[in-house]
């Protein structure tokens, strides 16, 4: 069974970091590629950051690029998401996905987790 879990989500000031973990289990990780998403109160989930199966080449939204950087530990099972110089706009829960290889479509999420920037 596949199952992703994130966690470091919280309660920052803008300006500040966070550091969002992806762990994942049941999958051969380094098979999928993998990617953070990020929905806000009243607003549609929106792609924020991908990262391909090797952690090789990089992806993000213009609205992160240079904030955030994704990065992946595949002998960990594991994907990050280094959140700097946070603002109030980028509060949302964030969830991380898996793409399995040859397919279009993220089919594994994780439940989420609530990052929150005070102003």
């Amino acid at each position: 069974q596949v199952q992703l879990v994130e966690s470091g989500g919280g309660l920052v000031q803008a300006g500040g970091s966070l550091r969002l973990s992806c762990a994942a289990s049941g999958v051969a990780f380094s098979l999928y590629d993998m990617g953070w998403f990020r929905q806000a109160p009243g607003k549609e989930r929106e792609f924020a950051a991908g990262i391909s199966r090797s952690g090789d080449s990089t992806y993000y939204a213009d609205s992160v690029k240079g904030r955030f950087t994704i990065s992946r530990d595949n002998a960990n099972n594991t994907m990050y998401l280094q959140m700097n110089s946070l603002t109030p706009e980028d509060t949302a829960v964030y969830y991380c996905a898996g793409r399995r290889i040859g397919l279009s479509q993220y089919g594994y999420w994780g439940q989420g987790t609530q990052v929150t920037v005070s102003s």
